[in-house]
């Protein structure tokens, strides 16, 4: 029981660690770069993007973030390190409830915009999408970066 107990919230870590460190680069890295692009250019990075990132590497990191914390919450149900699993799975499912509430259709909207050189109004399309994305994704960094802190120091405490 203890291999498993500890092999799943090593899992739920090391997602958690992922996903903090794909918002986090998006935020200091991927966006600040294509601020710096036309209209056109950023439009079709996007959309490229949001194809290329729904795959099944991304999704089984995504969702295994709450699910291996979840599951590691119970298997810890009894030590000192509970409440630190809990505190991480619940900072992770802000993440989750930010991406699906704002990310997501605001991702969904870009994409529905279409082929980027049809566009009429391509500078309409970028602005009603990249200030909220942006940060709404700064905050999701931020909740899964402090999940992924209190997730260390459950497993510094054990």
């Amino acid at each position: 029981m203890t291999v498993l107990r500890e092999s799943v919230l090593v899992a739920g870590v090391v997602t958690v660690g992922l996903m903090a460190g794909l918002y986090s680069a998006f935020s200091y890295a991927v966006m600040p770069a294509l601020r710096r692009v036309d209209d056109k250019t950023f439009v079709a990075a996007i959309q490229r993007i949001n194809v290329a990132i729904v795959n099944p590497l991304f999704l089984l990191i995504f969702f295994g973030g709450i699910g291996f914390t979840a599951v590691a919450a119970v298997l810890y149900r009894d030590r000192p390190m509970l409440w630190w699993i809990v505190a991480g799975a619940v900072l992770y499912g802000v993440t989750l409830v930010i991406t699906v509430a704002f990310n997501v259709p605001l991702n969904n909207q870009i994409a529905a915009a279409g082929d980027p050189d049809r566009i009429s109004d391509l500078h309409a399309v970028r602005e009603a999408f990249e200030d909220s994305w942006v940060r709404w994704n700064i905050i999701r960094a931020v909740a899964s970066t402090a999940a992924l802190a209190v997730l260390a120091a459950g497993l510094a405490t054990r």
